[in-house]
């Protein structure tokens, strides 16, 4: 018998499946309900803002509220007029901020899949926005629908969670510049960076 057949085979990487960011192990508060007491709904009004987030910015700004009416005004949404304007001036707020211009600029990117090994896991997930500079990569995350923290204290730990996975994968893609994070809340809007040691902690 050949050598190969009298030896056991390697054991199975840990886990068999990634970890997955965007789904943390610690369990993620319920979204606010402007416009609807069911889940569902609310769910749907995220998914849209974060798809008008992820194509508006490629338009110049002349034209973006009018492609978001169109869009919003699909049949296949079924919206009331009332949550097309709704959801169209929150995402047109998020994107006429100027303080948020660099997050939309030609350097940055949408919905970017990363995917890396992490102290022995691997983690895969999607970014909402990816902005690589020359020295600095900035890791942004949208969250809709909740309530804007004070503080950098009171986000919700399965937010830092999350952003701490996404933030150590990049890191090996980018090891010579230094990777940022911040939450961006389209309620606010209100951008709100988070400190690297409160990262370290999500991801020691």
């Amino acid at each position: 018998m050949p050598e190969w057949a009298k030896t056991h085979p390697a054991p199975e990487p840990s886990p068999p499946k990634p970890l997955a960011p965007s789904r943390p192990t610690i369990e993620e508060p319920a979204v606010l309900s402007p416009l609807s007491g069911t889940r569902g709904a609310d769910f749907r009004r995220g998914l849209l803002v974060h798809r008008l987030l992820q194509n508006l910015p490629s338009l110049v700004p002349e034209k973006r509220a009018a492609a978001a009416r169109r869009f919003l005004a699909r049949p296949v949404f079924d919206l009331p007029r009332a949550q097309q304007e709704s959801i169209s001036a929150e995402t047109l707020a998020v994107l006429a901020h100027p303080g948020f211009a660099p997050l939309f600029s030609p350097e940055s990117e949408a919905e970017v899949p990363v995917v890396g090994l992490v102290k022995g896991f691997a983690i895969s997930g999607r970014i909402d926005r990816l902005v690589v500079g020359k020295n600095e990569v900035l890791i942004v995350d949208y969250k809709t629908l909740r309530p804007v923290p004070a503080d950098e204290s009171q986000v919700p730990p399965a937010y830092i969670e999350q952003l701490a996975g996404y933030r150590a994968a990049v890191m090996g893609v980018y090891p010579g510049k230094t990777v940022r994070c911040a939450l961006l809340w389209t309620e606010g809007p209100a951008l709100m960076p988070i400190n690297d040691a409160v990262l370290a902690r999500f991801s020691s």
